[in-house]
């Protein structure tokens, strides 16, 4: 767990004095988060209800309808969600936000990537990559018989929203988008190109236990700017705004406003909770390859793990303290 500026909170305390601990709020009332449809996202709730059960809290995790979840989170029906990929540019995230109904609780740690990914062999079937340009000329080894004059691009599910899909639209690349069903079929589509040799290409995302599974490689697109999403004529085609690459980072927690009066402690933990890819790429290999469920693997790592998360909860609670 990533907690370098916690840490050099916490030794400023020693000197000055630990600050007081936060109110627990209405613990007999569940705080409610959202668990959404991959696999790392869930890994991340699940430990950050467990560091709020530690704290004394009840926690009810709730399977999120991408479309409301937002809305959802507005009106208290949700209290909390862990890991909004803002790269991903939700837009009604921004939205309600900006409106004072969402709060973002600050960064979640991962050192996150979007991008858009080939298998390694892949490069010696379309001399010039990992450069972009090289795609306009090999698309065709990406149609179904290899042999097309467009090649299929292998997009996120819809519910996640475009990304990939709007860089290949925008750079005018000839590819027709699909978008997978689900992160498993994205899986399954990487391993029957590698059982074949088949090329494969996709937009997906690290950290995943899957980039150093199959050496996956991103493609090297214009280096993103924010012009790049404003203005037209920025970048390779003056017609057409989001032609560059993904920017990096930008994963976010996010609250209902009235969580930091209602459960104050319980807010200190989730604003200074954060999680590394060095811990949680391995948990989604159990989950993904070894078949642990997502639950059962945070809590293996709860427990193996105190020292780096304890110190969250007991700054908030005053637990521990001597």
């Amino acid at each position: 767990m990533k907690f370098k500026a916690f840490a050099a909170a916490l030794a400023a305390l020693a000197v000055s004095g630990a600050a007081e601990a936060a109110d627990m709020g209405d613990t007999g009332t569940p705080i409610r988060l959202s668990l959404n449809n991959w696999t790392g996202q869930q890994l991340s709730t699940y430990i950050a209800g467990g560091l709020l059960e530690e704290a004394g809290y009840t926690v009810e995790y709730v399977e999120a309808d991408q479309s409301a979840l937002y809305e959802e989170i507005a009106t208290g029906d949700v209290h909390a969600m862990v890991e909004v990929w803002t790269s991903s540019d939700p837009t009604e995230y921004f939205d309600l936000v900006e409106a004072g109904r969402l709060e973002n609780l600050g960064d979640m740690g991962l050192d996150a990537r979007n991008g858009v990914v080939f298998p390694p062999y892949v490069a010696q079937m379309c001399p010039g990559l990992p450069n972009w340009e090289a795609l306009r000329d090999c698309a065709g080894i990406f149609s179904e018989d290899g042999k097309g004059k467009r090649g299929i691009y292998l997009a996120y599910p819809d519910s996640w929203g475009s990304p990939g899909a709007d860089r290949i639209l925008a750079l005018e690349l000839p590819f027709d988008v699909v978008a997978a069903e689900s992160e498993a079929a994205m899986i399954e589509a990487f391993q029957t190109a590698y059982r074949e040799k088949r090329p494969v290409i996709s937009t997906f995302w690290a950290p995943h236990w899957a980039m150093s599974s199959y050496a996956l490689q991103f493609v090297r697109l214009p280096k993103p700017e924010p012009a790049c999403y404003t203005d037209p004529s920025w970048g390779p085609n003056p017609k057409a705004t989001g032609d560059c690459d993904f920017a990096r980072g930008g994963v976010v927690k996010a609250s209902w406003p009235g969580l930091k009066d209602r459960w104050p402690a319980a807010h200190e933990i989730l604003k200074n909770y954060q999680l590394s890819i060095w811990d949680q790429q391995p948990l989604i290999g159990l989950v993904d390859v070894r078949g642990e469920t997502p639950q059962g693997a945070a809590r293996g790592w709860l427990a193996v793990n105190r020292a780096k998360w304890m110190p969250v909860v007991e700054e908030a609670t005053g637990k521990g303290r001597s």
